[in-house]
């Protein structure tokens, strides 16, 4: 079952006896849980009924001795594992999870990594329960993500909102769903909901004008004294832009243009999905920074971002402040 489908079928109390979560991506795993967790038993029946254990502190015994007890007043109990990763026993809770409690909704959240696929305890949770993969999304799919987030919220965002966000956050959902709930906030009151650049520069701190988003966008374009305003606010405000993160993402951005240069052939659509970008409407910038950078300038840009990449490291830096090596590095890749 997906995600979503998941939630809804636990809300139409449509219960399952076995839920196993696991995967890389926390977000969806701690997202069930919490709809498990609260809203299953009413407060007056948690007491009695629902019963959260941790992977370090227990055993398979006792979670199977957990799982079989009967609920109290109540046609339902809620057994939780949480951190099952760290379970030692976990494979010997196979017997059970092939003859599951009716009565009992046991969810065994395995975080941070998959199990292995090819065991027999994977292929018994294939077969008796829920088995749920929590995947990390890629670059491309956060902005549907964000969309479809503020959508459920009745929000609504801005494109270049949206880039200054996706840029700047990643793909990290735990992060980008607390900057999200923050902006809801504060803008609960706002006629139509709309998040701007203005927004997220008042309300997450993200300069809208001083940004890598902004800064890869200049040096594509060769846009000198753009690059260099950008760099010297980075200078003076080190903690919005970290050095290794700029070099991160610059590293990214011309390895798109890279790749651009090997897709002379292929239509817009083919080049837009192999970049992996969001829409055709992106590819423009990329195709005009590969006027600016044919391929042995490109490779010279990958040679200083490694060797840049190493000095902010301490190796042959000589004590100097990262926002110096940012200005030469600029430099370079400018000229």
């Amino acid at each position: 079952m997906e995600y979503k489908e998941i939630i809804q079928s636990i809300r139409k109390k449509q219960y399952k006896p076995v839920y196993f979560l696991h995967g890389e991506e926390p977000y969806f795993i701690d997202a069930i849980t919490a709809v498990i967790e609260n809203e299953i038993l009413d407060e007056g029946m948690k007491s009695f009924n629902q019963v959260v254990l941790y992977g370090k502190e227990v055993d398979a015994m006792t979670v199977i001795d957990n799982a079989r007890r009967y609920p109290m007043m109540s046609p339902i109990q809620v057994v939780i594992v949480k951190e099952a990763q760290n379970m030692s026993t976990l494979a010997q809770l196979q017997k059970y999870i092939e003859a599951p409690l009716s009565s009992t909704v046991l969810l065994i959240a395995h975080k941070h990594k998959k199990i292995d696929g090819r065991s027999a305890f994977a292929k018994s949770l294939t077969k008796h329960a829920v088995l749920f993969e929590s995947k990390p999304l890629y670059d491309n799919q956060i902005p549907d993500f964000i969309r479809n987030w503020l959508k459920e919220h009745k929000m609504t965002i801005a494109n270049d909102a949206m880039d200054l966000m996706v840029e700047y956050l990643g793909t990290d959902l735990g992060k980008i769903i607390n900057e999200l709930e923050k902006l809801q906030l504060n803008l609960k009151n706002t006629e139509g909901g709309q998040i701007t650049t203005e927004h997220i520069e008042k309300f997450i701190g993200i300069s809208r004008e001083y940004n890598v988003f902004e800064l890869q966008k200049a040096l594509g374009l060769r846009q000198i004294l753009q690059a260099n305003k950008i760099v010297n606010y980075f200078h003076e405000n080190p903690k919005d832009a970290p050095f290794v993160m700029v070099i991160g993402t610059l590293y990214n951005y011309f390895s798109k243009i890279y790749q651009l240069s090997f897709l002379s052939n292929a239509s817009p659509n083919e080049q837009t999905k192999t970049l992996g970008l969001r829409s055709d409407w992106f590819l423009k910038d990329y195709t005009a920074a590969l006027r600016q950078y044919p391929r042995p300038k490109l490779e010279q840009v990958f040679a200083l971002l490694r060797e840049f990449d190493l000095k902010a490291k301490g190796v042959n830096a000589d004590g100097v402040e990262e926002g110096e090596l940012l200005k030469e590095l600029v430099y370079k890749i400018l000229h």
